[in-house]
């Protein structure tokens, strides 16, 4: 054996090390043996698919970094734009912005992938309609539903397909077309992406950051960005820098003033979760330094998407609603708007203080911890129903996304939800949400997990109304809509004692 260049040449690695990058950061690996057999022989192939429906946000990192790995590991990857599994979920996109749709989600992968320095000659593109629409591809469905449960196929579409009141038939074809794409793509394993598993939702919910956001929407959503003192455990900022920063860097920075000790370079995620934990470091040193170095790898994309060309294609595959033709008075054919209790950002706060209002004898102005960098202003009727002394410091449960409007003079951020009694006379109770709840964590509609609220409720449009008309209390107290529980995580939500009562 020669020394000089031959040495200098870094040695391929071997399958451990393959298996080794090709698993690690991921929450379960199915069939490893198979996997390792397979290392032991040739490359692995392998897929990630993902809908093309909404825009990309700042959670497809994860995924992308994932790919990287891959790559390194001497996979062949392929990326599919599942079209018309897109189609198929009936809360997504319509069948005439597909192809535009697509093309949108091309380029941005693509500049997502050139951000963090993955090589596109390595990977495959390849669009689900280009052979899901096929005979033989058809033909295939056919046999496959000849041999595949309702059960079966119920139970593995509830993973990936919007739950909605009246579900349709395609929610039960969805899982048997993602079986087949291993088939036909002739591949050997699929990696689970942002919908099929929940590894990834931190970005996404945490956060809704856009890939094309500016700089200034950037720092303005990461400041909404739950980030409880000392929570590791439930935090989307540490998560995005577990996830993604690390796995790309290989190192994170923490940037603050002298006076608190200065920039801090940790090598190891573990060594940065410990000093949160201790809360040596502070959540909105944390918040600036994660958009600093989101940052940097948003630059280059939103570089890439200022051409006119890619300007038109975004334009053209996600148009503006508000500058839709409005439709007609009185038209039958007009599709009435979608009241789902999704569209309610609900939310578990702590009320750190409690004052009456200074210019109200029946309002109380409360300071209520939601998860934010500052607590919420909240003015409430409950003077008459709650002693103050019950309020202070207690989990509540709150409307985070109404108009905030003033009352009295004073600016009230939210509505503290409450269970009523029918009767005379009228009693209060503030909903409970379950024990060991933190605050800032999300309230839903059982049924209704994956839905993305409003950014704000739009008075005129009554949606928390046409929804609250349906908000009871059932017999063993629990709070409901359309007899579908309120959930948090960690369990129901309840009041004390008034059951069937009304919740507003």
């Amino acid at each position: 054996m020669q020394a000089g260049g031959a040495a200098a040449m870094e040695p391929a690695p071997g399958p451990q090390e393959k298996y080794q990058l090709i698993t690690r950061n991921l929450q379960e690996v199915l069939g490893e043996d198979k996997l390792m057999a397979i290392l032991k022989e040739r490359e692995l192939k392998i897929y990630w698919g993902t809908a093309t429906t909404g825009k990309p946000h700042v959670a497809y990192f994860v995924p992308m970094s994932k790919i990287a790995d891959f790559l390194k590991a001497g996979c062949e990857v392929t990326i599919l734009f599942a079209d018309l599994h897109a189609y198929l979920d009936n809360m997504k996109a319509p069948w005439e912005l597909l192809e535009l749709r697509t093309r949108y989600y091309e380029n941005v992968i693509k500049a997502v992938l050139e951000s963090i320095g993955v090589p596109l000659e390595k990977l495959k593109f390849v669009q689900g309609t280009d052979y899901q629409l096929s005979k033989e591809y058809t033909l295939d469905v056919y046999r496959l539903s000849s041999m595949v449960t309702q059960h079966d196929a119920k139970k593995a579409g509830a993973e990936v397909v919007k739950e909605v009141e009246h579900p349709l038939l395609s929610g039960l074809l969805y899982p048997s077309l993602q079986a087949l794409d291993e088939e036909y793509l002739k591949v050997d394993a699929q990696f689970g992406g942002v919908d099929q598993r929940k590894i990834f939702t931190f970005a996404e919910k945490d956060s809704k950051i856009d890939l094309l956001d500016r700089k200034e929407d950037v720092k303005k959503k990461l400041k909404k960005a739950f980030c409880e003192p000392g929570n590791v455990e439930n935090n989307g900022v540490l998560s995005f820098i577990k996830h993604v920063l690390f796995p790309l860097k290989s190192e994170f920075v923490v940037l603050r003033e002298e006076k608190w000790g200065g920039n801090k370079t940790y090598t190891a995620y573990e060594a940065l979760e410990k000093d949160f934990a201790e809360q040596v470091v502070h959540p909105g040193d944390l918040k600036n330094s994660v958009e600093v170095a989101l940052n940097k790898l948003l630059d280059p994309i939103r570089e890439k998407f200022n051409s006119p060309e890619l300007k038109k294609l975004t334009n053209a595959a996600y148009p503006d609603p508000s500058k839709a033709k409005p439709a007609e008075k009185g038209t039958k054919n007009s599709e009435p708007e979608n009241v789902v209790p999704s569209r309610l950002d609900i939310r578990v706060g702590k009320v750190i203080s409690v004052e009456k209002h200074p210019d109200a004898d029946s309002l109380y102005v409360e300071k209520i911890d939601v998860g934010e960098p500052e607590p919420r202003t909240v003015v409430s009727g409950l003077v008459q129903f709650v002693p103050k002394e019950q309020l202070q410091d207690r989990l509540v449960v709150l409307l985070c996304n109404l108009k905030p409007q003033k009352m009295r003079g004073v600016e009230s951020q939210g509505m503290v939800l409450c269970a009523s009694s029918v009767g005379e006379p009228r009693l209060v109770e503030p909903l409970d949400p379950p024990a060991g709840c933190c605050a800032g964590e999300r309230v839903y509609v059982e049924g209704y997990e994956g839905g993305q609220p409003d950014e704000e409720l739009k008075p005129k449009k009554k949606v928390f109304e046409k929804l609250q008309a349906d908000f009871r209390v059932s017999e063993d107290c629990v709070a409901q809509w359309k007899q579908r529980n309120f959930l948090t995580k960690l369990g129901r939500v309840s009041c004390k004692s008034l059951k069937g009562g009304s919740i507003s």
